[in-house]
């Protein structure tokens, strides 16, 4: 085993035992009975919506895709790409370190249309670019209009905490002036960045903004059966998990994602609304995720075993 997997695994094993570890404080101050209760305690109608908008988040990442193939001047046809983006990500939420097992499916699909490995490369690089983007957005936002919570998870005061959400703010900005007045290649240093057409650098600020809106409502009905939350409170708690998450690369981001969220709304943030968001946004697609690879493994298989037997029959009407 080379040095390079010895660090990956170690990392992931770390990551697991750090997730363990938070699942356990988490879970420890609670009965089977009680998580049971607390579950079903929330309303069938409000469980419905959240996975309405779970579905609306999943298209959105389908958008991602859609703007990274475009901004490389090629076409795929959007079912496609939706199928690619929602099997990649589904699994990729799970697995952990997101950016390397969702861009592994990635390749699968998209090598198998005719795109270069340079091209899935790069459609990681602008979707991760996207997210962060989204990200950072929509925290600004919710840092100057909740920074209450914020403030007590950061150990900041208010106002210190807004200058925080408005410098936010300036990245995108930024990121799409660049787009604007450089159209080309950005260097920094020895790197350089291919930056998108202005019109695309708009759209990956505003599908990223709302791809989290969306995960933000989705956890926000699940809060709202246990209490009267305003909803950039949800936002602020899902921001702040979603960085941790990012930073830590536990798989899924099992009990980061609930650690974080019990901190940032302690009150309405029962057990019972923590699991049913995983479920609504990470296990049932993840299920979705598994079945639709399969069939599409089964699919591609057949297709290309029709095919080879297609070129032999080509190959021997020649001979003949």
């Amino acid at each position: 085993m080379s040095l390079k997997s010895m660090i990956w695994n170690g990392l992931l094993v770390a990551a697991l035992g750090f997730a363990v570890f938070l699942l356990y404080r988490i879970f420890e101050q609670y009965s089977l009975y009680q998580i049971v209760q607390s579950v079903r305690s929330i309303p069938l109608s409000s469980f419905c919506t959240a996975l309405l908008f779970a579905a609306a988040s999943y298209l959105c990442l389908g958008c991602f895709d859609l703007l990274a193939i475009r901004s490389l001047n090629k076409s795929l046809p959007y079912p496609k790409i939706a199928l690619a983006s929602f099997i990649s990500l589904s699994l990729g939420h799970n697995i952990g370190f997101a950016g390397l097992s969702s861009g592994a499916f990635r390749y699968r699909f998209y090598s198998r249309w005719g795109l270069t490995t340079e091209d899935v490369a790069k459609i990681i690089l602008f979707c991760g670019v996207t997210v962060g983007l989204g990200l950072i957005t929509l925290g600004g936002l919710a840092l100057i209009v909740n920074p209450r919570d914020a403030g007590r998870l950061l150990r900041l005061d208010p106002a210190s905490v807004r200058i925080f959400g408005v410098l936010a703010l300036i990245v995108p900005v930024v990121y799409a002036a660049l787009a604007f007045f450089i159209r080309g290649k950005l260097r920094l240093w020895r790197w350089s960045f291919q930056l998108p057409r202005f019109s695309i650098a708009v759209a990956q600020v505003v599908v990223g903004t709302i791809n989290f809106i969306l995960v933000s409502a989705c956890l926000h009905q699940m809060l709202s059966a246990f209490g009267d939350v305003a909803f950039f409170r949800s936002v602020t708690a899902y921001v702040l998990a979603n960085s941790a998450i990012l930073a830590t690369h536990v798989p899924g981001g099992l009990g980061v994602l609930e650690a974080t969220v019990s901190y940032a709304v302690p009150q309405e943030a029962s057990i019972g609304a923590l699991i049913a968001f995983r479920c609504a946004y990470f296990f049932i697609p993840l299920a979705l995720g598994t079945a639709l690879l399969l069939i599409s493994e089964i699919v591609f298989r057949r297709s290309r075993r029709t095919d080879e037997e297609a070129d032999e029959r080509a190959e021997a009407a020649q001979s003949a």
